[in-house]
């Protein structure tokens, strides 16, 4: 009760009574002795009145203020039930909602915190492995009796290791531009023919290097961001031809109705595994059959993010006969 008088706004509301009392005492007097008793009485009771709400206010002021205390240090038990209604209960529901904000930003920043953590121990790996090679290549380069063509062989294993971690890194910017929603996609009217064309011509050469058949078959139009969309189609393309043996072969195929257009990757390789599967488009994923030359699993990571930023959806599946099947769709409106 003693610190109920040491808040400034109890002292200025009991001057007030004891003045407001005053004035109605001396009226009494003034006016009618008789009143004098009465009024004194009825001062007493408004002042005991006052004195004990502002006391039960005081009580949920200081106790909300404890828990506010407790929150701050560390204490995620605390409950705001108690309080009812009036002024109180709704600053306790708004303390309350705000608590609960709080708690979802530390736990989605502890989230982010582990996701960068696994990120940076993924792609130190990702990158020691090339530079690994990297070095053992240099030390050989190094040894004086080493024949012209070896030497030869050496350096063009160097600009192969040194072309991946290039990519690596130019796939990761990418991929960081999205995740920090930096990317402005730029829709332009295309072609579905002329999309899967200049998707497929950064692996044209290999293909041909690795006797497979690339057929592309497509019609109808498509509202996209062609460079982007390019660099997704493409990535999925390349990942067919890694898993397409030679002489294999690669059929695309483009086809649109009033509600999606539809990109169809078929390959003739081998089945994508039941275990591979859910994984298959997770960052730096890579299959258990899947050798050190075939990718760092990140190409169709940076597909799907590409493709459904722009309203559209990839699924991977095993065709009925041999191998996979990428199906990419661009929706018309939002589903």
């Amino acid at each position: 009760m003693m610190k109920l008088f040491r808040n400034s706004e109890v002292i200025r509301s009991a001057y007030a009574f004891i003045l407001i009392s005053s004035i109605a005492l001396l009226s009494a007097l003034l006016y009618d002795k008789r009143m004098f008793i009465p009024v004194l009485c009825l001062c007493a009771v408004f002042c005991t009145a006052h004195i004990i709400l502002e006391y039960v206010r005081y009580r949920k002021i200081s106790d909300l203020s404890m828990k506010i205390d407790k929150i701050l240090h560390g204490d995620e038990n605390v409950s705001f039930e108690s309080c009812s209604e009036g002024e109180i209960a709704l600053l306790s529901s708004e303390v309350y909602k705000m608590t609960v904000c709080l708690r979802e930003q530390k736990s989605k920043l502890l989230d982010d915190k582990v996701y960068l953590a696994d990120l940076l121990a993924d792609i130190s790996h990702q990158i020691r492995t090339p530079l690994t090679s990297i070095n053992l290549l240099v030390s050989m380069l190094a040894e004086p009796d080493l024949t012209f063509e070896k030497r030869e062989q050496t350096v063009h294993k160097l600009y192969g290791l040194l072309s991946r971690i290039d990519w690596l890194i130019t796939a990761l910017l990418k991929l960081s531009k999205l995740d920090a929603g930096t990317v402005r996609f730029n829709k332009e009217s295309v072609s579905v023919k002329d999309l899967l064309e200049r998707s497929c011509m950064p692996v044209r050469v290999p293909i041909e290097l690795h006797n497979q058949m690339l057929e592309i078959e497509a019609d109808g139009e498509l509202s996209c961001d062609v460079a982007w969309t390019c660099e997704a189609i493409g990535n999925i393309i390349k990942n067919c031809m890694e898993h397409t043996p030679d002489g294999g072969s690669i059929t695309i195929t483009g086809t649109q109705n009033p509600l999606f257009s539809e990109i169809r990757i078929t390959d003739s390789g081998n089945d994508i595994s039941d275990e591979d599967l859910p994984h298959i488009f997770e960052r730096f994923y890579k299959g258990k059959d899947t050798d050190d030359k075939g990718g760092f699993g990140i190409g169709l990571a940076l597909a799907r993010m590409i493709i459904t930023e722009q309203n559209g959806t990839l699924k991977a599946e095993n065709s009925s006969e041999v191998g996979a099947v990428f199906t990419v769709r661009f929706y018309e409106s939002t589903i």
